[in-house]
């Protein structure tokens, strides 16, 4: 079996995505999963099937798909085109053309003479230019037999403007002085204008969409963020030949770009730059900064034939490393896979709307057309009351209301999130959060502060805490490991630190130096212990030891031949990580502690938070599988994280929740961002959603109510058109003024700014 990914084009709607997912599983030994928000297909086939093939019945289904190059493994140079800018040109557009027609519809005393002929040349471009996608779409879909919400818009649009333009054209409606008559029930034959219909159905839609193309814009960010977190360029050794004076065979640097390096290579890293593939060092020690890819926050010591991964930082001395991995072999690049495949899989869920009108659709137009036949049947044979009961058919089934339900409660519940900090991505992330009955916490920058910091110092018997702490600080300070900054940091609150002479790092065992003329060292008790010949106090001793049973990291100093004091550094728990825990709890979540910290660690911040059930020492790949696992226990699994290794976890949950202060990766491949750090933010999160759901829910109801319960009045010649415009006009109002009782929504985590009531 192989497995490929088609970009498909010339999907609208989530029915669409289903429709090709059906044609290409009926290929035999085909399995594929189309996802809409991203407009992908992600395909298995066996080697009887060509990729052509596949693309060719993609392409019979009515969409278009094209096979990706054929090296893809380097990141794009070029920003992809914004598929929202025509949605958007076309929706203001539309928008100043339509809203003069709807005033000079809906305002008699505005009808001055001739009214009806500007409004017709103000909605005539709307409906034919603004509506055209739709159109279009509606006209694609019918070729293969289908019907889908486009189908509907097309059919209303065109309904009213037609019977318009025959008014206009053909009836009194056209003759100057013409005022918009409005009567409850239909009592005369008399025929009137939609334009308005037309326009604003339209020009709804169109915001829709444009709102709909912006949020699938952001599915592939992750990806591009990812690819783009490699070096560009790599400095790396070249046999020079054999030196004249000394006879020995030098190297010199060549920087290269990274396409150009090739597996066997030796590149130098300097401090503070990205590594540029995976490799093995074969000269110098350091620390990397290895936190993308494990989520330790402490920089892994590396040295001669330790392993190194690309795209972390180094951040002490120069490194030499040989290139073992390149390309798509690479970590970083099983990373990027992870999260596309991870994407790919999860099933979109499709709007309610979609889902209805594949039968609503057909219901309603075969209805419009019984209504005329019945009326010139059994009527009283008058073609202009049975035209105008079938139009009204139509018209009272316009989806004004249906393409207002989603955009409007979602516009506004989004609206409200971004002022509390919390920002969703778009509506197909709301039925998951209804659905979710656990939630996984990443550990290190989710519910701790993912910076080090001293959390105890324990001095010897006999020693001046003062004097030890100034000459710990002042030996640190000549570090840039973030434990040795944080130590500096810590006792440089106490007053300004000594300067440090003979300053040496000792390759991740420890560093010495020597302060107000005292030869001092820091470092790990066995490093001391052996190289040293120093002895613990057992009091140390026994601080140390239970310092690491919590996991934390104790850090020995020992000054003129004796050990001193043992400084004692953690990442810290975050205020009210406690208290957002509780309140997944009182949401019905379950929540799980998952990390690739170890375990020690990781369940000493789990009792302190109260959670029972940790998963440590995991990848993230290992992430991915936890997540997997518990879905297929039939857990609905929301995952709270903010780093690059938490981001494939956060594609392959059924709700991915980032932390705004992470990275762009982890935020682009959540469905929901948390601006503020604030873990209780994520409690938020999910009650805002289920309340921006619950809104779209009773929109949708209300606006499907409103029309089941006038089709019947409509069919039965009780409402005309311009009633059935009316009815229209109403419910969609309704669906405004529900979905603005979202503006009321207040946190449980008392953010500024918010109020004291919410739905």
């Amino acid at each position: 079996m192989s497995t490929l990914t088609l970009d498909v084009g010339g999907m609208t709607c989530a029915s669409c995505a289903a429709r090709i997912e059906k044609r290409l599983n009926r290929i035999d030994g085909v399995q594929a999963s189309v996802n809409f928000a991203t407009e992908q297909a992600r395909v298995d086939f066996p080697d009887s099937v060509s990729p052509e093939e596949l693309v060719a019945a993609v392409e019979a289904t009515g969409y278009t798909a094209a096979l990706p190059p054929e090296n893809d493994t380097a990141p794009a140079e070029s920003e992809e085109p914004d598929e929202s800018a025509p949605w958007r040109q076309r929706l203001l557009i539309s928008a100043a053309l339509a809203l003069p027609v709807v005033v000079l519809s809906m305002v008699p005393v505005l009808q001055f003479t001739n009214w009806q002929w500007l409004a017709f040349t103000l909605a005539a471009p709307v409906v034919v230019w603004g509506a055209w996608p739709f159109h279009t779409a509606a006209w694609t879909n019918l070729r293969h037999g289908a019907a889908t919400m486009d189908t509907l818009i097309s059919v209303g649009v065109i309904a009213a403007f037609a019977w318009s333009v025959w008014a206009l054209f053909f009836t009194h409606a056209g003759m100057p002085g013409m005022k918009m008559p409005f009567e409850l029930i239909s009592t005369s034959s008399e025929p009137h204008l939609y334009l308005e219909v037309a326009a604003a159905v339209t020009t709804f839609l169109l915001a829709g969409r444009y709102f709909e193309a912006r949020a699938k814009r952001q599915s592939g960010a992750a990806l591009r963020a990812l690819l783009h977190m490699g070096a560009k360029d790599v400095a790396v050794l070249r046999d020079a030949g054999a030196s004249e004076a000394t006879g020995r065979r030098t190297a010199t640097e060549i920087r290269i770009p990274i396409s150009q390096l090739a597996v066997g290579d030796v590149f130098v890293v300097r401090p503070g730059e990205k590594i540029a593939t995976d490799g093995v060092v074969t000269a110098g020690t350091s620390a990397v900064d290895a936190s993308m890819l494990t989520g330790e926050p402490v920089p892994v010591e590396v040295s001669e034939g330790d392993s190194v991964v690309g795209a972390t930082v180094n951040v002490g001395g120069r490194l030499e490393v040989r290139a073992t991995h390149i390309g798509s072999d690479t970590q970083l690049a099983q990373m990027a896979r992870l999260v596309s495949e991870a994407q790919s899989g999860k099933a979109e869920v499709q709007r309610l709307a979609d889902r209805v009108s594949a039968v609503f659709v057909p219901i309603v137009m075969a209805l419009s057309l019984l209504t005329l036949v019945g009326w010139l049947v059994f009527g009283d044979g008058s073609v202009a009351a049975a035209f105008t009961a079938a139009v009204a058919v139509l018209i009272i089934a316009c989806p004004c209301a249906l393409g207002l339900a989603t955009p409007t409660a979602l516009l506004v519940g989004t609206g409200r999130g971004a002022q509390l900090g919390i920002l969703i991505k778009g509506p197909q992330v709301l039925e998951s959060t209804r659905r979710v009955d656990t939630v996984v916490l990443d550990k290190t920058g989710t519910v701790t502060t993912g910076r080090m910091s001293v959390v105890a110092v324990h001095i010897a018997d006999g020693e001046r805490p003062d004097d030890v702490l100034r000459w710990v600080g002042a030996l640190e300070n000549g570090s840039e490991h973030p434990i040795a900054r944080a130590i500096a940091g810590h006792a440089g609150e106490r007053g300004p630190l000594p300067a440090v002479t003979d300053f040496e790092n000792h390759g991740g065992l420890g560093v010495t130096g020597v302060v107000d003329g005292t030869t001092t060292a820091a470092g790990r008790v066995s490093w001391l212990r052996d190289e040293w010949s120093l002895t613990p106090p057992e009091q140390l001793a026994d601080a140390a030891d239970a310092a690491a049973e919590q996991g934390h990291t104790p850090i020995w100093f020992a000054a003129d031949g004796r050990i001193r004091a043992v400084v004692v550094v953690a990442d810290t728990i975050k205020d009210n990580a406690a208290e957002a825990v509780a309140g997944f709890r009182a949401l019905g979540l379950t929540p799980v502690l998952l990390t690739g910290d170890n375990r020690r660690a990781a369940e000493s911040v789990a009792a302190k938070l109260g959670i029972e059930r940790v998963v440590a020492d995991v990848l993230p790949a290992g992430k991915v599988d936890e997540i997997t696992r518990l879905q297929a226990d039939g857990r609905v699994v929301a995952m709270v994280g903010d780093g690059v290794n938490d981001a494939a976890a956060l594609a392959q949950s059924d709700l991915g929740l980032a932390m705004g202060t992470g990275t762009d990766v982890a935020i682009e491949a959540s469905d929901l961002t948390l601006v503020r750090g604030d873990l209780r933010a994520a409690v938020d999160a999910i009650r805002l959603s289920r309340a921006t759901l619950r809104t779209i829910k009773g929109n949708l109801f209300w606006a499907f109510a409103y029309n089941i319960a006038a089709l019947p009045l409509a069919a039965a010649g009780l409402l005309n058109p311009l009633i059935a415009g009316a009815a229209m006009a109403f419910s969609s109002v309704f669906v405004v003024t529900n979905s603005l009782r979202l503006r009321r929504f207040s946190t449980s985590s008392g953010a500024p700014g918010t109020a004291s009531r919410h739905p």
